[in-house]
């Protein structure tokens, strides 16, 4: 009986599960696992869309719209075929947004801000506030609208009154036939007059805030301008002094016998042009001095010492040769024919001379005020008195300049030694001698000058 007993099969011991879920071993049920579901001969793989399909040559390329397997992917792409190519990628068309685009701060490196930070709070300190600039940045100039708009009553009567002067210096060239004297007497008027039309000019800018007032692009004004505008004349007046010369040199050689290439005959004017011509000028050039203050910047800037302690009318070179000039030609009517010829001449060639020479020191003078350098004298007299004063040791730079006929600068740096007192006193007497001694003095209508001064102190 024991023989027929089963033998007890022994425990089994428990396999512990494996690290991979795939490697082991998985049956699962016929409900949930379809064997043939990959399968070609099925109606889910579709033989048009298959990858399989040997007979076809583009099986394999990813434009199809079959290179993914995925019947989810291959629908997906069915519903999209009539608007999108087929392809990889899947690009659709986007519309670009018309409103600006906002500016991002992606990207840009921010830097560390070192002023807020706890340890440098006593190393890096914020400048102090800065008061702004007396002086604006650039001023409207006026247009010819507003130019001619802002002429008064007697702006506008002494404008009138130098087209005026015009006219004289117009009548008088074209009465000048047989009279070479009266030809320069002529070109002395159409300078007078062209004078007289620029300090009208001038007077009517002088309106504006532009015109005196300084700024960064124009520091001392528009005044610059006036004197510019004096340079061009003054060039006029050399050039028609030349051309006089040229002019009487031309009818000495036809006197002595040389053929001209172009004829001129040269009559004796009669006795009531003459008069009535110098007549003219006279008036023209008193009023324009007188009343319009013609040429009186230009006289300023230039002084003879010959005619200086004349009257202020005469005092004026170009007053002067005008004058003279018209006053001899009242004496011409009076004097026998051949007497007439060669005062005539002599007295052509005398204006045309000193219309050269007036010229070239018009021409110097103003050209070293445009250059910023002043031409008058005395400088080296006041030189030799701040030398010779006992605080001062020596004179290390002194600059003196002219910007316009109505303003100059002296900028010196000084050497000194002394009290404060002293050197206080010493200023005062700098720019008291100075302003005495090159300006004319209180009250004198001379040029206004601007002093500065540095002082380095030494020891006693």
């Amino acid at each position: 009986m024991a023989s027929n007993l089963p033998i007890p099969i022994p425990p089994r011991t428990p396999t512990p599960p494996a690290d991979d879920p795939a490697s082991g071993a998985f049956e699962p049920s016929s409900a949930l696992y379809d064997k043939d579901s990959l399968s070609p001969l099925r109606d889910t793989f579709t033989p048009a869309r298959s990858a399989l399909d040997v007979n076809d040559p583009t099986r394999l390329s990813p434009t199809r719209a079959g290179f993914n397997l995925s019947p989810a992917n291959a629908r997906s792409q069915a519903e999209q075929s009539d608007n999108v190519s087929a392809g990889p990628f899947n690009f659709q068309t986007t519309t670009m947004a018309k409103s600006p685009v906002v500016k991002s701060n992606i990207g840009q490196r921010r830097g560390h801000k070192y002023k807020h930070s706890s340890i440098s709070h006593q190393i890096f300190l914020e400048p102090p506030p800065r008061a702004p600039l007396a002086l604006p940045n650039s001023l409207p100039i006026p247009t010819f609208k507003e130019y001619r708009s802002s002429m008064s009553k007697d702006q506008t009567t002494r404008f009138w009154w130098s087209v005026c002067h015009m006219s004289v210096a117009a009548y008088t060239l074209w009465s000048a036939h047989g009279s070479l004297a009266m030809t320069a007497l002529s070109h002395l008027i159409l300078f007078d007059s062209i004078g007289a039309l620029l300090c009208v000019a001038v007077d009517i800018l002088g309106n504006f805030e532009v015109w005196k007032r300084s700024s960064v692009r124009h520091p001392f004004g528009l005044e610059r301008a006036e004197v510019l505008a004096g340079f061009a004349m003054c060039v006029l007046l050399l050039f028609m002094g030349m051309d006089l010369i040229s002019h009487n040199l031309q009818h000495f050689l036809e006197s002595a016998g040389h053929e001209p290439h172009h004829s001129h005959v040269h009559e004796r004017v009669s006795l009531g042009r003459v008069d009535f011509t110098a007549l003219l000028a006279i008036v023209s050039t008193l009023v324009s001095a007188i009343g319009l203050k013609n040429h009186g910047r230009i006289g300023k800037a230039m002084r003879f010492g010959y005619i200086e302690s004349l009257p202020s009318v005469l005092s004026n070179p170009s007053h002067f040769l005008t004058l003279s000039c018209s006053s001899l030609l009242l004496l011409l009517p009076l004097v026998s024919i051949k007497l007439y010829k060669w005062l005539d001449v002599l007295l052509s060639v005398t204006i045309s001379i000193s219309m050269c020479i007036i010229g070239v020191r018009l021409v110097k003078t103003l050209g070293s005020m445009l250059l910023m350098s002043y031409s008058g004298q005395g400088v080296t007299d006041v030189m030799r008195d701040i030398e010779t004063d006992p605080c001062v040791h020596g004179v290390d730079d002194a600059r003196f300049w002219q910007v316009h006929y109505g303003l100059c600068m002296a900028n010196l740096k000084l050497r000194v030694s002394g009290p404060e007192e002293n050197l206080s006193r010493l200023r005062e007497r700098i720019t008291s001698l100075i302003k005495n001694r090159l300006g004319g003095g209180y009250g004198t209508g001379g040029q206004k000058w601007e002093v500065s001064l540095q002082f380095a102190s030494e020891k006693a």
